[in-house]
């Protein structure tokens, strides 16, 4: 019997539980998966020291110990290593390795929907925002054959720390630059946290003066499932990829991690998708 879990806070009301319990539903796995709420105020070593004793197979992290958990590893994957997080660990042994999902299952859920992409001899992205969930997600593009990823930010050093680890063609700009520029680009990438509630009236840019091509836009936040810049997008009569669906996917890959089976994923885009409208 297998047992996983889940260390942050707040994650009371995580997602990852249902995930996990439908994959092993899917694969007839016998397990569980608990949540470990680890409060910031107390001793993260202690506790997590006293959290090893547990002998789970694999457990996921999430904020505010994705960088916290490295420290207290045997082993750190090359691509977790270059992002500098982890939110998946697998106990291997009594070793604990860790890993990171995110932009392999960003690439996972975009070539599920939009399959016809990754078939193109020459891929463009733009993300916008350079923060950790960016620097997976770049390295997931560079490694899917993408032959430009260009990165908007705030601030310009941030997104340079990024394309200095790879050899891709990259350029930076301001997020102001970039608003008449998005059909330029395959699929357009939203990664920072601007539009998640409460706030989803906000957006990091605005989609205006264009016309509508075959881009791709692209928003990683998942509450509300249709942002502001979603919404923007669609009705300029652009293609539009959910932050849901990554949420899947960088789940599936952990999944296959600990126990070497990549569930399958049919309709669990749309059963989530009620979850998370309160249907």
């Amino acid at each position: 019997m297998y047992r996983f879990g889940l260390i942050g806070y707040p994650i009371a009301h995580s997602l990852s539980p249902w995930i996990h319990k439908e994959f092993m539903k899917r694969t007839h796995i016998d397990g569980e998966y608990e949540i470990y709420e680890i409060n910031p105020e107390g001793s993260f070593s202690e506790k997590i020291n006293a959290f090893r004793q547990k002998e789970l197979h694999g457990f996921n992290i999430t904020v505010p110990y994705k960088q916290k958990i490295i420290p207290f590893l045997d082993e750190v994957d090359h691509t977790a290593k270059a992002i500098g997080a982890v939110n998946t660990v697998r106990n291997k042994n009594g070793k604990w390795i860790g890993y990171n999902t995110d932009g392999i299952g960003y690439v996972r859920s975009l070539k599920s929907k939009y399959p016809r992409l990754f078939s193109k001899a020459d891929r463009r992205a733009l993300i916008l925002g350079a923060g950790g969930a960016a620097r997976g997600i770049y390295a997931a593009l560079q490694d899917a054959g993408f032959t430009t990823i260009d990165i908007a930010n705030r601030t310009k050093e941030k997104a340079l720390d990024i394309i200095r680890l790879y050899q891709v063609q990259s350029q930076v700009m301001p997020l102001e630059s970039v608003e008449k520029q998005i059909d330029q680009y395959d699929v357009v990438i939203q990664t920072t946290s601007v539009g998640m509630k409460p706030y989803a009236d906000k957006s990091i840019i605005e989609i205006k003066n264009t016309k509508p091509n075959d881009t791709i836009v692209s928003d990683i936040i998942y509450q509300p499932i249709e942002t502001n810049l979603l919404t923007q997008a669609k009705c300029y009569g652009f293609s539009l990829h959910f932050g849901h669906t990554m949420l899947l996917y960088q789940a599936q890959y952990a999944y296959e991690i600990w126990t070497g089976i990549k569930p399958p994923m049919e309709r669990m885009d749309q059963e989530l998708q009620l979850i998370l409208e309160g249907r």
